[in-house]
């Protein structure tokens, strides 16, 4: 109850926030280099990777897509598989949105093995009803298991948004909270498919960590990030 009325308390307040953070907040593009590619290996296993998502994985916050996650975590797959990848992803998607680009999108991959997925800040933003969160990842992995024939699917856990420094107080705690409630949601979903796993990084709230919006992972994350989802891989396939 007391949660109730402090968000009605607070709601002049937060919509103020939120126009002057999209206002002021640096818009970093997304960063040039290959979005495919083979790494001929043919004495180790084949790998095909798709990555998948919004902004984060998209590279923004980093200089080239060889220091986004994609460079960094296809560098590391290609010494011991040989590895087949291909990134598809945009900035400011939701997950609804995200599915629909990759239906549209054309796949160059021959098959899928595993997927990288990175959905969900934007649905906090966008304020994506709990219910509808649910849906469309179940959308998402059935698209991905069914039709696309993935083993694997790695979602990404939300960041902590309670900690961007770009978001301003009682901001902050209000996205933090509801990203709390859509990572919860993420983690169930995950634990309920065969084909799915959460994929949860430490990042320390640094400078050196975050872009210079203050909102996305910096290359030295996306190496953190890339660590974490490479290690994951190597026991799965």
């Amino acid at each position: 109850m007391f949660s109730r009325l402090a968000l009605v308390v607070a709601a002049p307040v937060l919509l103020y926030q939120g126009r002057r953070v999209r206002s002021t907040t640096i818009r970093l593009p997304e960063p040039p280099g290959d979005r495919a590619g083979h790494s001929a290996n043919p004495q180790q296993r084949k790998l095909r990777l798709l990555l998948l998502g919004d902004s984060a994985i998209a590279g923004v916050g980093s200089a080239s897509q060889q220091e986004a996650v994609t460079g960094q975590l296809t560098s590391v797959l290609a010494e011991h598989y040989d590895l087949q990848w291909q990134l598809i992803a945009r900035s400011s998607l939701t997950c609804a949105q995200v599915l629909q680009l990759l239906r549209e999108s054309e796949l160059q991959l021959p098959q899928v093995d595993a997927v990288l997925v990175s959905v969900g800040v934007n649905d906090v933003t966008r304020r994506t009803p709990l219910s509808q969160w649910r849906m469309d990842l179940r959308a998402m992995t059935e698209y991905l298991v069914e039709h696309l024939g993935a083993q694997k699917v790695l979602y990404t856990a939300l960041p902590p948004m309670h900690k961007f420094p770009a978001l301003p107080q009682p901001l902050r705690w209000f996205v933090g909270q509801q990203a709390k409630q859509l990572n919860h949601a993420l983690q169930q979903h995950c634990q309920q498919q065969t084909q799915t796993e959460l994929l949860n990084f430490d990042v320390p709230y640094e400078p050196k960590y975050i872009a210079t919006d203050g909102y996305h992972p910096s290359a030295v994350a996306a190496q953190i990030w890339a660590k974490a989802a490479a290690q994951r891989l190597a026991q799965k396939h």
